[in-house]
């Protein structure tokens, strides 16, 4: 099939059999991954711009990563030590961008939106690396993929999604996807790390670890970003992983062999209990492959959807 889709900002624009193409075509890419030699001429010629207006270490290297292994010429741009820092508006460096006629432009940005605000205004392609609090969709995507590695089909599985929900993009986008395969999500936090429209987001809605874990079948933590104890939102990181921290009593609740997921950077002992985040049913590490497969996916079908007739 032709892919619909110019851009990728949110997984909420894709169809059920959208998201089965991604999973099919990171699954043929997987395989080059384990090859001695990683990489094969797919995107030989194209172009894409890395333009991250806000910290990245994993989301970042595995775009490079993918671009470089399908061939593609890959070209970082960071805030800082660019324009942006030197106060030239989102809409002028968006101009500059596309006066260097890339093909594809791969951006994370602090404030929700930016991305389809970019997406607007040039013609190649835009993929979302998250942008504020509302949207990471290749995490998610590539969430789907690992847990689809080990299961097969999300039927009748519950995940739950444990930590700082409110200020996630990577828990309101895997809200919207896994529920679209066939999961019951749980989203389980402090009540001053809720989101204030959780109740819109398609997951029970838990403020106790031990209920929500309860007959779970995948954990996945999220990262508590420190400040958020200096804003008010924490009593304390010592009173938060005693009671929201995933240890192994906490994970003997939910079904055997319950696999634990978490999208890094992770802040042990806080988060997640240092042993289990290397204990053999966790997933972290298979998330960090699955990322680059599936990102060599997206660059794949969006780039390449002109060349097979789509539109601009």
């Amino acid at each position: 099939m032709n892919w619909p889709h110019k851009d990728l900002l949110d997984v909420s624009q894709l169809s059920r059999e959208d998201v089965d193409v991604v999973m099919r075509t990171a699954a043929s890419f997987r395989e080059i991954n384990a090859r001695p030699v990683k990489k094969v001429p797919t995107l030989k010629g194209k172009s894409v711009v890395l333009f991250f207006a806000e910290p990245s270490t994993r989301t970042k290297t595995s775009f490079d990563i993918a671009g470089k292994r399908l061939s593609a010429d890959t070209f970082g741009l960071a805030k800082t030590g660019s324009s942006l820092q030197k106060g030239e508006t989102l809409k002028d460096t968006v101009r500059t961008l596309e006066a260097m006629n890339p093909d594809a432009i791969v951006m994370r940005h602090a404030s929700s939106g930016a991305a389809d605000f970019v997406a607007k205004r040039v013609g190649c392609a835009v993929i979302n690396a998250g942008d504020g609090w509302h949207a990471h969709p290749t995490q998610a995507l590539l969430d789907l993929f690992t847990l689809l590695e080990v299961w097969d089909t999300l039927a009748g599985k519950t995940v739950v999604i444990l930590g700082d929900v409110a200020h996630s993009r990577v828990a309101r986008s895997n809200c919207r996807l896994l529920p679209m395969l066939g999961a019951r999500v749980r989203i389980c936090a402090p009540r001053t790390l809720l989101p204030k429209d959780a109740q819109a987001l398609d997951a029970e809605i838990f403020h106790d670890p031990d209920k929500a874990l309860a007959g779970a079948d995948a954990v996945m933590c999220l990262r508590l970003q420190l400040e958020r104890q200096e804003a008010g939102l924490l009593p304390d990181l010592r009173e938060y992983a005693r009671r929201f921290c995933l240890t192994p009593d906490r994970l003997a609740l939910a079904n055997p062999g319950a696999k634990v997921l978490h999208p890094g950077p992770i802040n042990r002992g806080v988060e997640i209990a240092s042993d289990l985040a290397d204990a053999g049913n966790s997933l972290i590490l298979d998330q960090v492959s699955s990322g680059v497969a599936v990102r060599m996916a997206i660059l794949y079908l969006h780039i390449t959807r002109k060349d097979q007739g789509g539109q601009a």
